[in-house]
């Protein structure tokens, strides 16, 4: 949790105008003081001023001899350590939002999981009883059917004598694809769904290459069929 911070007011007392006093006023309960407005805050505006400045200068520089190279290298980590300084900024301003959204989703999360299990336990109720339901429907009409079939065969076999009970079982209704209350409707979609069986059998266009192994690999100098792979040259500045 983020700790409360308090309010500071300078004020002049009567009888010691040199000497200020200081008033603390504590947040209320559940409230905490976070930082806003950076765009008003001197040392960002200063943070950005500069780094207009720099860039315009980079865009202006030119390189053309070892001095200049010494010279950009000596910009370049002086570049390091502002870049250092402005995310240090950044994180005074943005940590206290990021701590304080992690313990609001700390107290948040544990009903949002209960209410998450409670709708998927109550949709696989429904999902269960519907399926048990077609079950029983098409049971009934493959009893159905399988009598009707059984009666044709034996009028063929028996000169048009039938002697089993055609009398049709009970079909139960089937489920409704649509469920509505008052309240609100419940309804079935199709939806579908996949998984890889033979990888081997897989199209190309449908395969994605493991860029995080196939880098480690050629980084480790080992040639990988079908992958070409160069080394390009990087400058590494490192400030004192």
């Amino acid at each position: 949790m983020v700790e409360q911070k308090s309010t500071i007011t300078w004020q002049s007392a009567p009888d010691m105008p040199e000497e200020p006093i200081v008033i603390c006023r504590a947040s209320p309960p559940g409230v905490a003081l976070v930082p806003i407005e950076p765009d008003k805050d001197a040392d960002v505006i200063g943070l950005v001023q500069c780094a207009r400045t720099i860039c315009q200068y980079a865009e202006s520089r030119v390189v053309a001899s070892l001095e200049d190279t010494k010279s950009a290298t000596e910009d370049l980590s002086t570049l390091s350590l502002t870049m250092k300084a402005v995310r240090g900024k950044q994180i005074e301003y943005t940590k206290p939002y990021r701590t304080l959204l992690a313990s609001i989703d700390d107290v948040f999360k544990p009903i949002i999981d209960s209410l998450d299990k409670a709708t998927s336990i109550t949709k696989n109720k429904i999902l269960a009883y519907r399926a048990e339901v077609d079950r029983k429907h098409r049971e009934a009409e493959e009893i159905n059917r399988q009598a009707v079939e059984l009666a044709r065969r034996q009028a063929a076999a028996n000169e048009g004598v039938i002697t089993v009970d055609t009398t049709p079982v009970p079909v139960p209704a089937a489920a409704p694809a649509v469920v509505r209350t008052e309240v609100g409707s419940s309804g079935i979609s199709k939806i579908w769904k996949f998984e890889v069986t033979d990888f081997k059998l897989l199209p190309d266009e449908y395969k994605i290459p493991d860029q995080v192994k196939i880098g480690k690999v050629v980084r480790a100098g080992v040639a990988v069929p079908g992958v070409r792979a160069w080394q390009e040259e990087s400058l590494r500045v490192t400030p004192r």
